[in-house]
């Protein structure tokens, strides 16, 4: 895999990678022009874990509707301002199984998602279920 950063001008900065896709960071507070890099690592983390979610519901024939996994991080108050706490909130619409969703989200964690993986190396990283069944919803 190969990827590159670009500064561009002032606090932009073009990261590009091997398959032609351009990610644009921004390093101001406002973050008008693209993500941090590090709410990109945060989402990249929400995405890989999604995608293994979505994928195991599917495959074990659960009525999975819709899914968003949310992260909410701490921070070190001094550089390098690493990841101290993320905690992932999975809400998952559909008549979904409690056992399913709790299966497939440990799968994710603690098996198939890599960016979970590498960060938990240094972070500490947990996470709630919420299932909304027809409206209903149900917390895990």
């Amino acid at each position: 895999m190969i990827a590159s950063a670009e500064w561009k001008q002032g606090s932009l900065y073009a990261g590009n990678t091997e398959s032609n896709h351009t990610i644009f960071f921004d390093t101001t507070a406002e973050h008008k022009a693209g993500p941090s890099p590090m709410e990109a690592v945060l989402a990249a983390l929400c995405g890989c874990t999604s995608v293994d979610v979505a994928g195991i519901l599917q495959k074990k024939r659960e009525p999975i509707r819709g899914l968003t996994v949310s992260a909410r991080a701490e921070q070190a108050e001094q550089p390098p301002r690493v990841f101290t706490h993320i905690h992932l909130t999975y809400r998952i619409e559909g008549d979904v199984t409690q056992k399913a969703a709790e299966d497939a989200v440990s799968l994710s964690k603690n098996k198939y998602c890599s960016v979970s993986k590498m960060l938990e190396q240094s972070v500490k990283i947990d996470y709630s279920i919420e299932i909304i069944r027809g409206g209903a919803e149900t917390t895990a």
